[in-house]
């Protein structure tokens, strides 16, 4: 049932924002860092910084469906994409906060996640010039309107 209602397929390719890569890796970035800061942060930090880094590293899968969802408009679309590129800016920052206040010692997992963040990062960057390059919402613009979209997944 869950994966029913949380599906959003295009109706054509049979396409869904859980085929895309970045999305993937944004959802796995937001449970690690969710993870994190129960795990690995003092109890001080649960409203203050654990909050706030939560919540941007979930902001940026959150934006990539929404921009997903309105990709018939192009400009719709980058603009969440963009959104989404902030809040894994936004994210990093949290994180570099994190460990030079020293809430954060474990340095593998702090440098594990930069990591992570830092190929979202690139990975939006490719998609975002991607999907100016190659996105058309003309129907008349493409030989087959079923694959619109089908090329930007991967």
């Amino acid at each position: 049932m869950r994966a029913m209602v949380c599906e959003v397929q295009d109706a054509r390719s049979g396409m869904s924002y859980r085929d895309l890569e970045i999305w993937k890796l944004a959802r796995q970035v937001a449970i690690a860092v969710h993870r994190m800061t129960l795990q690995n942060l003092p109890k001080f930090e649960m409203f203050e910084e654990a909050s706030q880094i939560r919540r941007s590293a979930k902001s940026i899968s959150a934006n990539i469906v929404e921009g997903y969802g309105r990709r018939r408009y192009k400009q719709e679309f980058i603009r969440f994409l963009v959104f989404a590129h902030a809040s894994c800016d936004e994210t990093i920052d949290h994180l570099e906060v994190l460990f030079e206040t020293g809430s954060l010692k474990n340095e593998v997992l702090y440098r594990d996640l930069s990591a992570r963040l830092d190929l979202l990062g690139r990975k939006l960057n490719v998609f975002i010039d991607s999907v100016e390059r190659l996105h058309r919402t003309n129907r008349r613009d493409i030989s087959d309107p079923g694959s619109r979209i089908t090329h930007l997944a991967l």
